[in-house]
């Protein structure tokens, strides 16, 4: 019985998360079609809210059809108490979790994830800070970059 489940659930679960994945680049590329000063700029209003809620959304039905059933013990820090998250070890594709979990804040990511088909549109409607391995300086501008999202007062989402 256990193998026919696994049959049946195999298939099923993939083509859910397929569906889940594919509603995710949708709705993030409605959110940032057009988007004035991409990537320089924060995203606000709809825009924002839509990436915020929809996406959350549908990052925790992935997991929940994968199998995962997480439970959040205590608060999440708001944006004026913790402009910056940290979260170690971030290593693993259990770091969605916590993005979703936190209202999808801006992460610190590889530049070249961000040309990933589908995952490089998701990752960009974070408004990621990219990180380049073969400039010399991305240390010192990352650093930079967090910092100056840090201190905007809000205008900016979370950084984890």
């Amino acid at each position: 019985q256990t193998v026919l489940q696994g049959i049946i659930l195999l298939p099923l679960r993939a083509i859910c998360i397929t569906f889940l994945l594919l509603l995710a680049w949708l709705v993030s590329s409605i959110a940032t079609f057009c988007q004035p000063g991409r990537g320089h700029l924060p995203l606000e209003g709809w825009r924002r809210r839509m990436i915020q809620t929809a996406l959350s959304s549908l990052t925790r039905t992935a997991y929940f059809v994968m199998g995962f059933q997480v439970k959040v013990k205590g608060k999440v820090a708001s944006l004026p108490e913790a402009p910056i998250f940290v979260a170690a070890p971030h290593s693993s594709f259990f770091d969605a979790i916590i993005c979703a979990l936190t209202g999808m804040p801006s992460i610190v990511t590889r530049a070249e994830n961000l040309s990933t088909p589908v995952f490089g549109t998701i990752l960009s409607s974070l408004q990621p800070v990219a990180v380049s391995r073969q400039d010399p300086d991305s240390r010192k501008n990352t650093v930079a970059e967090i910092t100056r999202r840090a201190l905007a007062r809000g205008q900016w989402p979370q950084v984890i």
